[in-house]
């Protein structure tokens, strides 16, 4: 499986250093604001795709003498640069997983309609994860799936994203759950934390979103 990390125009205070991930991921794609992201980082880059009106000339020319490939649109499109991103991602033969940098933090709205993309991804067949330097989001459909536990994101939160979830069952966890549905709004499955090196959670029906986080400061 290729994992192919998309670095979005987010805060870049809201990015974590690139250089943690370099060793497991297979292609880089910078999405506008997001390639210079990664110039930064000294990761090279191969694929820029975006309308480029979020960075200086000096750095769009960084971009294209660090990059494989560049994919300029003008400014006034349909589709937004994290939009093209993904497209580009999927132009990637064979079976795939998704990381999201640098797409929350900041305007709420643009946060907001980035955790909703994954959704679509995971519709199509793409497990898919968005990350921060607090948060690791990632969205579920009915199953039973296993977690491993990580210092660096010591919190697991469930969030149901539908009306209803139905048949939770949380198991290796400091508050453990069996068969329970959790509305949507409830704040029953937040801050939770795994007791061993592994638990798992499976669920019958509806939406789930996976949160791992972490206190700053």
């Amino acid at each position: 499986m290729k994992r192919i990390a998309i670095v979005g125009g987010g805060p870049k205070t809201d990015i974590p250093h690139l250089t943690l991930y370099k060793d497991d991921i297979d292609l880089w794609i910078g999405a506008d604001r997001g390639a210079e992201v990664l110039v930064e980082h000294g990761i090279p880059i191969d694929v820029a795709v975006g309308d480029f009106d979020s960075i200086t000339a000096d750095s769009l020319q960084a971009v294209k003498q660090n990059a494989v490939t560049v994919e300029q649109y003008p400014a006034e499109k349909n589709e937004t640069d994290l939009e093209l991103a993904v497209k580009s991602a999927w132009d990637v033969a064979g079976e795939k997983q998704i990381v999201l940098f640098g797409v929350t933090g900041g305007r709420f709205d643009h946060s907001l309609s980035n955790v909703q993309l994954l959704y679509e991804l995971v519709e199509r067949g793409c497990r898919s994860v968005i990350v921060d330097v607090q948060n690791e989001i990632e969205l579920f459909h009915p199953g039973t799936y296993s977690l491993e536990h990580k210092a660096r994101f010591p919190y697991v939160s469930f969030v149901p994203i539908s009306f209803n979830v139905h048949g939770l069952t949380l198991t290796g966890f400091r508050y453990p759950l069996t068969g329970h549905s959790v509305a949507f709004g409830s704040t029953l499955c937040i801050s939770n934390k795994l007791i061993s090196e592994t638990g798992t959670f499976s669920f019958e029906e509806g939406i789930l979103l996976l949160i791992r986080s972490r206190d700053m400061g």
